[in-house]
């Protein structure tokens, strides 16, 4: 009868803490993924909560004026195999360069082998599985920006834009 009138032990507060661990671990996984899925995207607005700088006062403010229109420099579209493991897998791709300064126009007609080989030899290191899914496109462009800011100089190259990808 000792047994019987025993008092209940508490478990509920070791199940909330329990509860409570796993919504911080699921709160802090959804952040990390968000801040490495969206990266560019989300760093100006945390940044911006962090200088304690509203993002509307940034952007509206009398003294934040828009950075100049860059240049566009269309190039010759490129035709090479892919790394495939059967080997007959093609890639023709067209893009046009913005660039930060008219004067680079003149640099990218000057460097046109550089650039065609840097472009050839990274794409043809990638496999269709690098390149068919929209998020492996936005990383070609980023490996292509870095690229030809190799050659032509850091900064010159501010992004690329996909004009034609066809992949057979």
């Amino acid at each position: 009868m000792a047994d019987e009138e025993a008092p209940p032990k508490k478990k509920g507060k070791a199940r909330l803490f329990v509860v409570l661990l796993i919504i911080l671990l699921l709160i802090g996984g959804g952040g990390a993924a968000a801040w490495f899925l969206l990266g560019d995207r989300i760093r100006p607005v945390v940044e911006g909560f962090l200088n304690k700088e509203p993002a509307a006062e940034q952007a509206h403010g009398p003294e934040a004026a828009p950075p100049p229109p860059g240049r566009t420099v269309p190039l010759p579209p490129f035709a090479t195999n892919l790394a495939d493991p059967l080997g007959q897998r093609l890639i023709r791709l067209k893009i046009e360069l913005e660039v930060s300064d008219p004067k680079v126009r003149d640099e990218v007609e000057q460097n046109s082998a550089r650039i065609r080989d840097a472009v050839l030899l990274l794409l043809s290191g990638k496999t269709y599985a690098d390149i068919s899914a929209p998020q492996s496109k936005v990383l070609l462009k980023s490996e292509i920006t870095e690229r030809l800011n190799a050659v032509l100089g850091r900064g010159k190259v501010i992004q690329i834009f996909i004009t034609d990808l066809i992949v057979q």
